[in-house]
Protein backbone atom coordinates (compact mmCIF):
# COMPACT_ATOMS: atom_id res chain seq x y z
CA UNK A 1 0.00 0.00 0.00
CA UNK A 2 1.65 3.30 -1.08
CA UNK A 3 0.75 6.70 -0.37
CA UNK A 4 -2.84 8.30 -1.33
CA UNK A 5 -2.27 9.71 -4.77
CA UNK A 6 -4.09 12.71 -4.04
CA UNK A 7 -1.81 13.86 -1.23
CA UNK A 8 1.85 13.15 -2.89
CA UNK A 9 2.54 16.65 -3.90
CA UNK A 10 0.90 18.80 -0.90
CA UNK A 11 3.34 20.73 -0.01
CA UNK A 12 2.37 21.72 3.78
CA UNK A 13 3.68 18.46 4.96
CA UNK A 14 6.89 17.65 5.68
CA UNK A 15 9.72 15.81 2.95
CA UNK A 16 8.61 12.07 2.98
CA UNK A 17 5.96 12.60 5.43
CA UNK A 18 3.47 10.56 3.50
CA UNK A 19 6.51 7.27 3.09
CA UNK A 20 6.97 7.23 6.84
CA UNK A 21 3.35 7.20 7.61
CA UNK A 22 1.75 4.60 5.39
CA UNK A 23 1.90 1.80 7.58
CA UNK A 24 0.47 3.59 10.51
CA UNK A 25 -2.21 5.70 8.72
CA UNK A 26 -3.35 7.67 5.94
CA UNK A 27 -3.92 11.56 4.67
CA UNK A 28 -7.23 11.82 2.49
CA UNK A 29 -9.23 14.05 1.67
CA UNK A 30 -12.50 12.84 1.96
CA UNK A 31 -13.67 10.45 4.07
CA UNK A 32 -17.71 9.27 5.32
CA UNK A 33 -17.47 11.28 8.06
CA UNK A 34 -20.32 9.51 10.61
CA UNK A 35 -18.74 6.09 9.43
CA UNK A 36 -15.53 6.77 10.57
CA UNK A 37 -16.69 8.09 14.05
CA UNK A 38 -18.76 4.68 14.23
CA UNK A 39 -16.42 3.09 14.06
CA UNK A 40 -15.10 1.07 17.12
CA UNK A 41 -11.02 1.93 17.24
CA UNK A 42 -11.96 5.94 16.99
CA UNK A 43 -10.43 7.31 20.14
CA UNK A 44 -10.82 11.07 19.21
CA UNK A 45 -11.87 13.27 16.39
CA UNK A 46 -10.15 16.45 15.52
CA UNK A 47 -13.01 18.98 14.24
CA UNK A 48 -13.50 22.08 13.11
CA UNK A 49 -16.38 21.87 14.87
CA UNK A 50 -18.79 22.71 12.77
CA UNK A 51 -22.58 21.99 14.08
CA UNK A 52 -22.78 18.46 12.17
CA UNK A 53 -19.56 17.45 13.41
CA UNK A 54 -20.26 18.59 17.07
CA UNK A 55 -23.79 17.15 16.80
CA UNK A 56 -21.88 13.94 15.42
CA UNK A 57 -19.26 13.63 17.88
CA UNK A 58 -21.82 13.75 20.72
CA UNK A 59 -23.91 10.96 19.18
CA UNK A 60 -21.49 8.45 18.92
CA UNK A 61 -19.51 9.98 22.09
CA UNK A 62 -16.25 10.29 20.78
CA UNK A 63 -13.86 12.65 22.38
CA UNK A 64 -13.16 16.12 20.43
CA UNK A 65 -10.08 18.07 19.60
CA UNK A 66 -11.13 21.36 18.54
CA UNK A 67 -9.99 23.24 15.82
CA UNK A 68 -12.38 25.77 14.55
CA UNK A 69 -11.95 28.31 11.60
CA UNK A 70 -15.01 30.59 11.15
CA UNK A 71 -18.64 31.56 11.77
CA UNK A 72 -20.47 29.65 14.47
CA UNK A 73 -16.95 26.94 15.19
CA UNK A 74 -15.56 29.08 17.57
CA UNK A 75 -18.49 29.14 19.69
CA UNK A 76 -19.10 25.57 19.34
CA UNK A 77 -15.42 24.82 20.65
CA UNK A 78 -15.66 27.31 23.21
CA UNK A 79 -19.59 25.40 24.69
CA UNK A 80 -17.32 21.92 23.82
CA UNK A 81 -14.34 22.60 26.05
CA UNK A 82 -15.12 25.65 28.45
CA UNK A 83 -18.57 24.95 29.68
CA UNK A 84 -19.32 20.92 28.74
CA UNK A 85 -15.99 19.86 29.42
CA UNK A 86 -16.19 17.16 26.59
CA UNK A 87 -13.21 18.30 24.50
CA UNK A 88 -9.99 19.58 24.30
CA UNK A 89 -8.65 22.19 22.70
CA UNK A 90 -5.91 22.35 19.46
CA UNK A 91 -6.35 25.69 18.25
CA UNK A 92 -9.19 28.49 19.19
CA UNK A 93 -7.68 31.98 19.50
CA UNK A 94 -6.11 32.57 16.52
CA UNK A 95 -9.10 33.53 14.16
CA UNK A 96 -8.11 37.42 13.89
CA UNK A 97 -4.85 36.76 12.09
CA UNK A 98 -5.41 35.30 9.08
CA UNK A 99 -1.90 34.41 8.32
CA UNK A 100 -1.53 32.57 11.36
CA UNK A 101 -0.40 28.98 10.21
CA UNK A 102 -1.28 26.58 13.94
CA UNK A 103 2.42 25.29 14.61
CA UNK A 104 3.35 21.22 14.78
CA UNK A 105 3.68 21.66 18.54
CA UNK A 106 0.56 23.43 19.57
CA UNK A 107 -0.66 20.16 17.07
CA UNK A 108 1.29 17.55 19.14
CA UNK A 109 0.21 19.27 22.41
CA UNK A 110 -3.65 18.83 21.23
CA UNK A 111 -3.46 15.58 20.16
CA UNK A 112 -1.75 14.46 23.45
CA UNK A 113 -4.07 16.09 25.18
CA UNK A 114 -6.63 14.65 22.85
CA UNK A 115 -5.67 10.96 23.45
CA UNK A 116 -4.72 11.16 27.62
CA UNK A 117 -7.85 12.35 28.00
CA UNK A 118 -8.84 12.19 31.60
CA UNK A 119 -11.58 9.11 32.08
CA UNK A 120 -14.17 12.15 33.91
CA UNK A 121 -14.06 13.61 29.95
CA UNK A 122 -14.56 10.61 28.32
CA UNK A 123 -17.13 9.19 30.94
CA UNK A 124 -19.07 12.52 30.48
CA UNK A 125 -18.40 12.08 27.00
CA UNK A 126 -20.50 8.92 26.86
CA UNK A 127 -23.19 10.03 29.43
CA UNK A 128 -23.78 12.74 26.58
CA UNK A 129 -23.66 10.41 24.10
CA UNK A 130 -26.91 8.21 25.81
CA UNK A 131 -28.49 11.68 26.75
CA UNK A 132 -28.58 12.74 22.62
CA UNK A 133 -29.93 9.09 21.93
CA UNK A 134 -33.12 9.19 24.48
CA UNK A 135 -33.67 12.76 23.08
CA UNK A 136 -34.72 11.08 19.90
CA UNK A 137 -37.01 8.79 20.79
CA UNK A 138 -40.67 8.70 20.02
CA UNK A 139 -41.80 11.48 22.84
CA UNK A 140 -38.07 13.03 23.62
CA UNK A 141 -37.81 17.01 23.91
CA UNK A 142 -37.57 16.98 20.08
CA UNK A 143 -40.68 15.42 19.63
CA UNK A 144 -42.26 17.16 21.93
CA UNK A 145 -41.15 20.55 21.13
CA UNK A 146 -42.53 19.88 17.54
CA UNK A 147 -45.60 18.69 18.72
CA UNK A 148 -46.18 22.32 20.98
CA UNK A 149 -45.20 24.38 17.68
CA UNK A 150 -47.50 22.50 15.75
CA UNK A 151 -50.52 22.46 18.40
CA UNK A 152 -50.17 26.14 18.81
CA UNK A 153 -49.74 27.15 14.57
CA UNK A 154 -53.12 25.39 14.03
CA UNK A 155 -54.63 27.08 16.96
CA UNK A 156 -53.41 30.51 15.75
CA UNK A 157 -54.51 29.43 12.70
CA UNK A 158 -58.23 28.56 13.78
CA UNK A 159 -58.30 31.56 15.99
CA UNK A 160 -57.87 33.95 13.01
CA UNK A 161 -60.01 32.51 10.80
CA UNK A 162 -63.30 32.24 13.31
Amino acid sequence: MGPSSDYVNLKVLPKGFLDQTVKIGKVIGWAPQVTVLAHFAVGGFVSHCGWNSTLESIWYGIPTGTWPLYAEQQLNAFELVKDLGLAVEIKMDYYSDGDYVVSAQEIEIGLNNLMNMNNKMRKDMEEMKIISRKVMIEGGSPHFSLDQFIEDVMNNILCKHE
